[in-house]
């Protein structure tokens, strides 16, 4: 007996790709983009016959199973059982004026960052370009929201987006297709530790989207104590790096940095930190360190984050303390790791 081939995923596929004519493109892409259908079943628009033959050569969903996790605070934490059996999460947030969804690239991360759980379980594997899109439509189809209701996506999941750099970007594209997601392109954020090629990349590819820059330490032998792969790029190269994505797209940066007690929350450390910066549009974003098993750190007081934002608030930079959400169920920043709450 002949083995039947592998289903092409449709996700993996842009908007004008899709099977069929114009017409009937548009109207498979208005199904999963507009519609959230999640089966071809659902597309009633569609001949029967049709949706039969399509089914037998493209899937759609991307997972085997999903569990989702509810937070007390009304975020949600989705764990996706991919098709292969491994797993990756992302997190849907709720505000009153936005839903946002924070989205992984890949199965665990290879950065290795001491202070977040995600980098303790090493690196699985790179997230396909379906893989990637299919946890903001299934979280969307969970929610009842149409696709297009997910209105901010920040890929600040599990993963290093910038060393998964073609299918990250492929589902950008997708997600700000007028076809497609039809987002706005100051409505995505892409979070990366540090990967200068990357940043130059994003930087070139026009899609004009945000950047995030996890540095977490102004100096090179602190960070390193706390991203044991950052000795790969010095911070001289990497801001370098920032100061050509900020001049190609005028692009305000936001700098995320974790807090940790005696370690990187030193008023030297601010001052340092305000250096790196001068004449670059950024805004600083103080997390509070979220604690898991096993942890090597402790978070600094809340006193010392406000000390820490009043040195760089007076150095000119704006600068806000991260609320964090969906910490009582490990959703919180530095908390995924593909475990289920207790």
């Amino acid at each position: 007996m002949a083995l039947m081939a592998p289903k092409i995923p449709l996700l993996s596929l842009a908007p004008e790709e899709l099977p069929g004519e114009g017409f009937r493109k548009r109207q498979i892409a208005d199904w999963l983009y507009r519609k959230g259908a999640r089966a071809w079943e659902a597309m009633t628009s569609l001949p029967k016959t049709l949706r039969a033959e399509l089914a037998e050569q493209y899937r759609i969903a991307e997972f085997s199973s999903v569990e989702a996790y509810p937070s007390q605070d009304g975020s949600v934490k989705y764990l996706y059982t991919l098709l292969d059996g491994q797993k990756t999460e992302a997190v849907y947030m709720p505000y009153p004026n936005r839903k946002t969804l924070c989205i992984s690239s890949m199965v665990g991360c290879p950065a290795g960052c001491t202070f977040c759980a995600t980098g303790r379980m090493g690196f699985g594997r790179n997230l396909s370009v379906a893989e990637i899109l299919d946890q903001v439509l299934y979280a969307a189809h969970h929610q009842g929201h149409s696709p297009r209701e997910v209105r901010n996506i920040v890929l600040m999941g599990m993963g290093e987006p910038l060393l998964n750099t073609e299918n990250v970007l492929a589902a950008i594209r997708r997600m700000l297709h007028p076809q497609g997601l039809a987002m706005s392109p100051r409505r995505i954020t892409l979070s990366t530790v540090g990967i200068p090629r990357g940043i130059y990349r994003l930087a070139d590819s026009g899609l004009g989207i945000r950047l995030a820059l996890s540095l977490h330490a102004p100096d090179d032998e602190t960070r390193q104590q706390i991203i044991p792969t950052a000795h790969r790029y010095r911070i001289a190269e990497i801001m370098e790096a920032v100061r050509y994505y900020y001049a190609k797209t005028r692009r305000r940066v936001t700098l995320e940095y974790t807090l940790l007690r005696g370690l990187n929350d030193h008023e030297w450390q601010a001052k340092a930190l305000a250096q790196q910066f001068q004449g670059i549009s950024v805004h600083i974003n103080l997390i509070p360190w979220n604690p898991w098993p096993g942890a090597p750190h402790q978070g600094t007081p809340r006193a010392g984050i406000l000390r820490f934002k009043a040195v760089l608030e007076a150095h000119g930079l704006p600068t806000s303390v991260r609320l964090s959400r969906g910490r009582d169920v490990g959703a919180a920043c530095g908390q995924l790791a593909l475990q289920q709450p207790v």
